[in-house]
């Protein structure tokens, strides 16, 4: 079998992020640069192992301010804590289109394994000698398991910021013919 390595095209991907505000609402991120790649057996993805890191400087919602204080030691300390990475332990196919991807993610120097569900969305020849493939890539990870505990409670009842950070990734990888 030959081995296929996929990397990850950012001019046609996104990593975004989305968490509750204030019990009402969600506040959505993204980073904005990232690397990653997945080394397959030819084009058998669920003999895949991927990895991908993100910079945390990178991280947007759209607020300065705010990025400012998720880049701070109040939550991801970026300064100490530079990368978020991911790497695969093993995927799983459920389907032809849907996997079940187990890996161990590490942000501010904490691993904890996370499972993140895989909808391969098409894959195709293109014009230019690349093998594209599309993935659509959902998780949720709590955040106090990887030291991200900044809170308020508010007045009324409830915490400002919620636990829950759910994950979605729409990314293209491709390699050479």
């Amino acid at each position: 079998m030959a081995t296929k390595v996929w990397a990850i095209d950012a001019s046609h991907s996104k990593i975004e992020f989305k968490v509750r505000h204030m019990m009402v609402s969600n506040v959505r991120g993204e980073f904005k640069e990232f690397t990653g790649e997945l080394v397959t057996e030819e084009e058998d993805f669920s003999t895949g192992k991927a990895k991908f890191e993100a910079s945390l400087d990178s991280i947007t919602t759209g607020v300065e301010q705010r990025d400012n204080h998720l880049k701070s030691d109040d939550f991801f300390n970026a300064a100490e804590h530079p990368k978020l990475t991911f790497v695969s332990k093993g995927i799983k196919k459920i389907d032809d289109d849907d996997y079940e991807m187990t890996g161990d993610m590490t942000i501010r120097g904490i691993t904890k394994e996370v499972k993140l569900k895989v909808e391969q969305t098409g894959i195709v020849n293109d014009d230019w000698g690349f093998r594209r493939a599309g993935f659509e890539i959902s998780g949720e990870i709590s955040r106090k398991e990887f030291g991200l505990k900044y809170n308020a409670a508010m007045e009324a009842g409830g915490m400002v910021v919620g636990d829950k950070v759910k994950l979605s990734v729409t990314t293209e990888i491709t390699y050479k013919l």
